[in-house]
């Protein structure tokens, strides 16, 4: 069950799992107040106050982790140790906090009894709603008008990310239209669409014939939509479902005339505050580790500690970002090519470096000189964009915002080297450029701490 507020696709499954989640933070301090002070010896504001940080750096830490991401694909085991650490994280943060703040009258061993009971609970709870969230009382029902090739491509979704919002009840094959789904799929009204959407309890039709111009039915459908039944079009569908813009049902109509694609004033003024400030502060932040980083490549092989490559930025044009060089000196002595698992042009301080991703930490000052911002489609070389742009339809549109060091495609997909990858990135890309609003980019930010951690898609 999906809905979206702002721009932004909300999953209620998931929200649900946060709810469970922080109440289980919220609850814990108060049970160990009771149980270790004795109810009341305790201020009750001390306690409050604690468990609202608490809670609140724990749903942070267990967000920054992955847990509540729409595209989660780990195990109840692996939801359960990212509950785990989201509430060791917030025990060791609010033991610092409390430390210079009054908050220091809840003790130590005190923090840390109520940060292993929340660890605990919270994986606990984190597990069971897990489960309970596969079930179909979360799902929508929907009925999809189609058999065709569009309606096999929601047939066709394997990921159990991709279906945690709906259940196909069926598909309706059209007049004349060709067979693809498989055929014990199909169900045939006896009355009415809107008799067996009412009897089996459908939530939404989604609308995926092949040719709408021939036997489309405007009455039976006007009928559903009238009486309270959503209609949706197979492409806003698997957008809003697979948080991707599927090319093989796109139509141009549906980039005209659909929602999304904002750029006002306003987007566009707070979008370059936030950038210039973020950037400002983690330069400060990172510098020690820049300056490290920066001495292991001189040690390690000399040369030139930055790198500086032509890319497509804004609107096609083409600037200079800026890294640290990972690879020999030597690296394209024979012209651009994909960077690959393993690739032995990368140096071992590279690989490190790669892994982690402080070789993008000089991006900043791409950022700074507004070539760049924190969030968008990854830059890519004139060279390889010249030869995308010919191969793959509506690749030149991803360069309709600025490219970002991270981005929504990098979360949802490894890093590419192929033109099979370019096209699986670019649909997650034109996803970004249509929905992308301040809300999104801090939700790409907070679980790029993932991909990080977890060393997802370095090369």
């Amino acid at each position: 069950m999906s809905n979206r507020f702002f721009g932004v696709v909300w999953h209620v499954p998931l929200i649900a799992m946060a709810v469970c989640y922080t109440s289980s933070l919220w609850l814990v301090p108060y049970a160990i107040e009771t149980i270790v002070w004795g109810f009341g010896d305790l201020p009750g504001s001390l306690v409050f106050e604690f468990s609202l940080l608490f809670a609140g750096l724990g749903v942070a830490a267990a967000w920054a982790l992955g847990l509540f991401s729409r595209r989660q694909r780990a195990s109840v085991a692996g939801l359960g140790m990212r509950a785990f650490g989201g509430a060791l994280i917030a025990g060791l943060l609010s033991y610092l906090v409390s430390r210079m703040t009054s908050l220091g009258e809840m003790g130590g061993r005190t923090v840390l009894l109520i940060t292993m009971c929340a660890a605990l609970l919270s994986s606990l709870v984190v597990a069971l709603v897990s489960r309970l969230i596969s079930a179909d009382y979360f799902r929508r029902n929907v009925l999809v008008f189609g058999s065709g090739v569009r309606a096999q491509s929601i047939a066709s979704l394997r990921r159990r990310a991709d279906r945690r919002g709906f259940k196909v009840c069926g598909y309706i094959q059209a007049l004349d239209e060709a067979l693809i789904v498989p055929a014990e799929r199909l169900v045939t009204p006896r009355e009415s669409l809107l008799r067996f959407a009412l009897d089996q309890e459908i939530d939404e039709i989604v609308i995926a014939m092949d040719d709408r111009r021939r036997n489309f039915p405007v009455a039976e459908l006007l009928e559903c939509r009238l009486a309270g039944v959503e209609v949706v079009d197979v492409v806003t569908f698997l957008e809003r479902e697979t948080g991707k813009v599927h090319l093989d049902v796109l139509n141009p109509s549906w980039l005209i005339f659909g929602d999304g694609f904002r750029r006002d004033a306003l987007r566009r003024y707070s979008e370059r505050t936030f950038d210039v400030i973020a950037s400002s502060l983690l330069l400060l932040l990172m510098s020690p580790v820049m300056l490290l980083t920066a001495l292991a490549i001189v040690l390690e092989s000399g040369g030139p500690v930055f790198y500086r490559q032509k890319r497509v930025g804004f609107r096609g044009s083409e600037f200079d970002v800026i890294k640290f060089r990972s690879m020999r000196t030597d690296a394209e002595k024979d012209g651009a090519v994909w960077a690959t698992a393993g690739d032995s042009r990368v140096t071992r301080v590279g690989a490190i470096i790669r892994k982690l991703r402080i070789d993008e930490l000089p991006q900043f000052i791409n950022v700074l000189k507004d070539d760049m911002s924190f969030v968008g489609p990854r830059p890519e070389r004139p060279e390889f964009v010249a030869q995308l742009s010919e191969t793959i339809p509506y690749y030149s549109e991803r360069h309709w915002v600025k490219p970002g060091i991270t981005g929504w495609a990098q979360l949802c997909y490894p890093y590419g080297a192929s033109e099979r990858d370019a096209l699986e990135k670019l649909q997650y890309d034109l996803y970004y450029v249509k929905n992308h609003s301040l809300i999104f980019d801090f939700m790409v930010l907070a679980q790029t701490a993932e991909v990080v951690l977890l060393g997802k898609g370095a090369r």
